[in-house]
């Protein structure tokens, strides 16, 4: 004879049960994308204007009407991130302070702060560093089943150590890029910040994916743990003699 059957227990969602986030994901993920969309456009225009410093066979020597337009280009581009990105963030913030509500309805004790500094740790110089990092953690141990016969607890942050290294680092990066490109003088300081600022751009290409891997992966773990439990789907167990 063989049964299946779940001990352990399935609670309901409480009164408060978590609000759909997936169209708060969608526009997030549409507005990184857009970001990312805006970097590679910088990319190619950096290209470019690398290529119109160096046209003369490797010497720092350019005609002047390629030149201009080749830092025009430049210009509006970042001008397009400079609009792109404001908008992205705010979308994804807002998304992050939704997860915040959702996993801590699931499991409010593995948060060490209020659902406010789901928006607040952005804010604060220098708490924006790690803050919203810790807040990412507990949001994904809430959003992960727990495991099965008294096994220790584990999950894996992969997923959210790969998008905040690359996410802090491209910031702090590009920093340092836009002032070493706002202190060039020279046609050969202009083409080495230029070149940093493309290599920021690639950055900000690599973590705008790993936000949305992260993202889809989150919304996806708190939506199926609201769904099944806090252990996940039932396993059957064969209990033929």
């Amino acid at each position: 004879m063989s049964a299946s059957d779940d001990l352990r227990p399935r609670p309901q969602l409480p009164a408060g049960a978590p609000e759909s986030s997936l169209g708060l994901l969608i526009a997030a993920v549409a507005g990184l994308a857009l970001v990312a969309l805006c970097d590679a456009f910088s990319l190619v225009a950096g290209l470019r204007l690398r290529a119109a410093i160096d046209a003369d066979g490797g010497f720092v020597t350019a005609p002047r009407q390629e030149l201009e337009a080749a830092a025009s280009l430049y210009e509006t581009a970042g001008r397009y991130q400079v609009i792109v990105y404001l908008p992205a963030a705010i979308l994804f913030v807002v998304w992050f302070f939704r997860m915040r509500r959702n996993t801590g309805l699931l499991a409010p004790d593995r948060f060490r702060n209020g659902p406010g500094w789901a928006i607040g740790a952005w804010l604060i110089p220098l708490v924006n560093l790690w803050m919203p990092y810790r807040i990412a953690l507990d949001m994904w141990g809430a959003a992960t089943p727990l495991p099965a016969g008294g096994e220790r607890y584990r999950a894996r942050t992969w997923p959210v150590n790969l998008w905040w290294g690359l996410f802090a680092f491209s910031v702090l990066f590009n920093r340092y890029a836009g002032t070493k490109y706002d202190k060039a003088e020279t046609l050969t300081e202009v083409r080495d910040a230029v070149v940093q600022y493309m290599a920021a751009d690639v950055l900000h290409i690599v973590a705008a994916a790993a936000a949305v891997h992260f993202a889809v992966r989150l919304t996806a773990m708190q939506r199926s743990k609201a769904v099944q439990g806090p252990y996940g789907p039932a396993v059957a167990k064969d209990t033929t003699p």
